[in-house]
């Protein structure tokens, strides 16, 4: 099981739909926005996605209450916690906000710094996707997470 991991969109339509199109390509069962959404003006870009998606708010997002309607409730704050294929999962847009080694978690996602990462540590993976928006590096990136095999990589769109 895939799932597609953004972060830091940061109101760049653009760059969003190419997002979506590389998750729909690659049959991902799931996409987690680790925040920095922007305005709510992006959430239709994402309701283009063949599969479902939950996100949380980043330092960023400005327009809480908008951003919450126009995703009937699918961006939370953080931190954003679930379980899939028996796997723990948490989703925050800045890793400073919670202790990685005290979470019970298989997967750590997170976004702010725009550097995609990924870590290795205390069995545990943490995936920083990088900026999909692409404004402070230049480079915009996503990052895909086999789930059955706890692996994950980077992808530049």
């Amino acid at each position: 099981m895939k799932l597609g991991i953004l972060s830091d969109s940061h109101d760049n339509l653009i760059k969003i739909k190419q997002a979506v199109k590389f998750f729909n390509k690659n049959k991902v069962y799931l996409v987690l926005h680790a925040g920095d959404f922007v305005a709510p003006f992006t959430i239709p870009k994402l309701n283009g996605l063949s599969c479902e998606w939950q996100g949380v708010f980043g330092n960023n997002d400005g327009e809480r209450v908008g951003l919450a309607g126009a995703s009937e409730g699918k961006i939370k704050a953080a931190p954003l916690r679930m379980e899939l294929v028996n796997r723990k999962i948490v989703l925050v847009h800045d890793i400073n906000t919670i202790n990685p080694q005290e979470e019970e978690a298989d997967l750590i996602i997170f976004g702010h710094t725009h550097k995609p990462e990924i870590i290795n540590q205390d069995k545990k993976v943490i995936v920083n996707p990088g900026e999909c928006g692409g404004w402070l590096t230049g480079k915009s990136t996503v990052a895909l997470v086999d789930l059955v095999s706890l692996s994950a990589e980077h992808f530049k769109i």
